[in-house]
This record gives C-alpha cells, structure tokens and sequence, in this order.
C-alpha cells in the first residue's frame, strides 16, 4: 500500500475525507454513497455480534476449544462461562448501544441541509473515532445498574421500534406502487406500447398471487382439519379481490384517475407472501393418527427433510433476512422515501417515464472530483450544493432498524427460549407480527384509495 494511500485513508479514518478504495481501477464512487455504505457495514458488525451471542453453538465451541475459557470469563466479570455475553439480555444491551449511536447522530443531523456545515463533516468523516464511540456504547450498556428493570423497559421501547420499522417499510411500499403506476402512466401519453408493459405487469403479479394462494392452499390445509389455516387464506385471498374491485371502481377512479390494477397486483403479491411467511411461522399443529402416534398437520412435508441440514438452513435464511432488512434502510432513507412520508411528490408533469422508475436521472453536473494524488479509488463530491438525502431520517431509520434487528434476533415475545438455530421455529409472537403487517398494509392501501372521496375538501397527490 502506497504512502499517500495510506495518508488518505488515515483522512478518511480520523477527519473529514470520504472513504474510498486504495484500488485506482476500482469505479468511483460518490460521496454520499461512501458514507451510507460505511453506516451500513456498522450495522451489519453489530448485527453478526447479536447473531453470535444468540448462538448456542457458537457458545459450545469457544467452550471446548478456547484453553482459560472459564479464567478469562471470571476475569472480565462476565460469569463462569460468559453468560452475561450471551443470550437475550446481552443482545438489548448491544443494541440498545447501536440504537443510541444513531439516536444520537439522529439528533446531532436534523436540519442539515449543506454539506460543509460542522455537523455534515462529522456525519461524512471521522469514522474510526465513531467506530470507537459505538464500541463503547455497546460495552457500556454491560454497566446499566438495575439490569431487570432495564431490559424489561427496553424490550417494550424495542417492541415500539420495531413495530414503527414494518409501518415505515408498509408506507414506502404502497408509496412505490403508486408511483410505478403514476410514472408508466405518464409514459403513454408519447408512446403507446406502455399501455403493454402495464397489462404484461399487472397480469403477470396477478399470477404469481393466485399462484402463491393455490400452492398454500394445497401444503398447508387438508381436507380434514386445517379450519384455522383455511380461514386465513380465505380472508386474504378476499382482501386481495376487495383492494382490486376498488381500485378499479368508478367512484375511486373519479377522484384518482391514476389509481389501478398494477397497484392492487403489487400489494396483492405482498399479502401473499406475508401470508405465507405467516404460515411457516405458526407453530406445527399435532394430532393423533390411528396409531395414537403424534403426527404433525398444516405444514409442507418437505419440512421434515430440511431437518437434516439445519445450520445450513438457518444460517442462509438469517444472512437473507439480513440482508433484505439493509436494503430496506437504504432505499428507505433516500430523499424522495423521506419526502414520500411527509406527503411530497413529483407531480405529473415532471414524470419522466423509465422501465427503472425508482432510479432518479443522474444529475451530476458542477461536482468535484477526488483524483488526487492518493492514487486510489476516485471520490464524486456529489453534495456539493446541498445534502441528497436527509441525514436525520436516515439516523433515524437506523435507530429503528436496530430496534427491529434486536426483537427479530430475540423472537419478539419468545426471547427466554430464543436461540440463532431456532431462528425459524415457529412462535406465536411473530406469526401474528406478520398476519398485523399483511392487514395494515391492505388498510394503508384501501386509505390512498378513499381518501379522496372521504375528504373530498383536501388534496391528495398520491
């Protein structure tokens, strides 16, 4: 690694300089996309921390092949065998430091809107010193006096948090069917064949949700029993049949012309698929054959056979769930998701119609490059003129997601029993939390649509 190499990342770790890549045949890279992957790699350490200290097996290992385990336990006043690093109450108490890192930042971003401002360099830099504060956030929570009265307090805040992650995400998502909707619209007015990409669209969501419905009904009812399961599926497949036939009736049309079937095909996707999410996650049901033997019922036989690669198993959907749940901090922490909460929109004849709507036109004229004599990865100061996104919200959807991640990790309201390998057991709690998001999001959908017509004196620019 070269010495100029060196000195930027040395900017980078202790002042104001983006971070970047020593590799100068790396593609560049702009300024607020270093800092929203840096936050992100933060989250992500703290996150596989939580994992670790969930996992039993984890725990079994450094047991058996760590020689002193014990000594250096009772050594750093964690218990005999480090159970106060383990386990659910240690998992609050990291993230209760991560939360507090963004709450914090939260508080220390709100109304930035330029970059050079003293707040911005210490939100853009410094990021060794701030990986020091989180570390002692995390740690320090180990010292809050009164620990039961902590946790039991944390667990509701957390359980608050979480709850206004999933609304946020709900949001975002009828937000983005209305707007997929709005901006292919807006292209049949120059070219007629998007009148086709909008009917291939809608048909082809129509299928995989009629699809997804028949496939549940086949592995998860039986002929004799099920009731419970049968039910459910038969209000959901009802909803997803009420929000089409109002999206498409006259009155909802008079006063939202942009309303229609790709909207209803999209949220009805999105049902269907908490609906099944839901499903695996309800606890196996258990009856008596003719052989008095316990035989489980309502669930896909092919279950059984996972049983066999189970780390395996958990290990993949845990890194997946992971990883949708960072995706959706960032999409959700852009600009137009920010102002999309607080009610503002493009309007009509801005929209520029694109098969890749969600992707804003590159408008990166008048912006500083970092060719520098660093010789490494070169740095767009894309910010020049003002912030691209809103620091305070994305603190603050990081706040939440921290929040989220604990009481995912911790199995919500099964947290005694919670452990990483029965991350995908079925509990109660969290089939529930699932069913919840599936309603509210068809009632923020059913909203957009009759708000105009139950407050006809307002302006709705959904």
């Amino acid at each position: 690694m070269s010495a100029p190499c060196c000195a930027g990342q040395l900017a980078c770790c202790c002042g104001t300089a983006a971070c970047s890549l020593c590799c100068r045949c790396c593609p560049k890279i702009k300024q607020s996309t270093s800092t929203r992957f840096m936050y992100a790699l933060y989250f992500i350490l703290v996150t596989l921390i939580c994992c670790v200290m969930m996992s039993e097996t984890v725990a079994k290992e450094m047991k058996e092949h760590i020689s002193l385990y014990e000594t250096i336990c009772q050594h750093i006043q964690a218990g005999d065998s480090c159970e106060k690093l383990l386990g659910y109450s240690a998992v609050y108490r990291v993230c209760f430091g991560m939360a507090c890192f963004f709450f914090i930042f939260f508080l220390l971003t709100i109304k930035i809107n330029n970059s050079k401002s003293c707040r911005a360099y210490i939100h853009n830099g410094f990021w060794f010193i701030k990986l020091l504060v989180l570390a002692a956030m995390c740690s320090g929570a180990f010292f809050i006096p009164d620990q039961d009265t902590f946790l039991n307090a944390w667990r509701y805040v957390g359980a608050v948090g979480g709850f206004l992650f999933i609304l946020i995400q709900l949001i975002l998502l009828v937000e983005f069917a209305h707007k997929w909707n709005k901006n292919w619209t807006s292209g049949t007015k120059h070219n007629k064949l998007w009148y086709g990409s909008l009917a291939l669209v809608t048909l082809v969501l129509y299928s995989v949700a009629v699809g997804a419905l028949i496939v549940m009904a086949v592995f998860y009812t039986r002929m004799n029993g099920c009731d419970f399961n049968k039910i459910l599926l038969g209000i959901n497949g009802g909803l997803c049949l009420l929000i089409s036939m109002v999206a498409i009736s006259p009155c909802v049309q008079n006063h939202h012309p942009h309303s229609g079937l790709l909207q209803s095909s999209v949220i009805s996707c999105y049902v269907m698929y908490l609906t099944f999410s839901a499903l695996s996650s309800k606890p196996p049901e258990t009856i008596l054959d003719e052989n008095q033997k316990n035989i489980t019922i309502c669930v896909p036989e092919f279950n059984h056979g996972l049983q066999t690669d189970e780390n395996l198993v958990t290990g993949l959907g845990t890194a997946l769930l992971f990883c949708c749940i960072l995706y959706s901090c960032l999409t959700s922490t852009t600009r137009a998701s920010s102002e999309a909460l607080r009610g503002i929109y493009a309007t009509p004849e801005t929209e520029v119609a694109r098969c890749c709507f969600c992707c804003s036109p590159d408008e990166e004229t008048d912006v500083d490059e970092h060719i520098g004599k660093t010789g490494g990865q070169r740095v767009v100061y894309d910010e020049k003129k003002g912030t691209v996104y809103t620091y305070a919200y994305f603190h603050f959807v990081f706040f939440l997601a921290s929040l989220y991640v604990m009481m995912t990790v911790t199995h919500w309201f099964h947290y005694e029993s919670a452990a990483i390998e029965k991350f995908f057991a079925g509990t109660w709690s969290i089939f529930w939390i699932k069913m919840a998001s599936c309603w509210v999001c068809v009632l923020l959908y059913l909203w957009t649509l009759l708000a105009p017509l139950c407050c006809p004196t307002r302006e709705f620019l959904v």
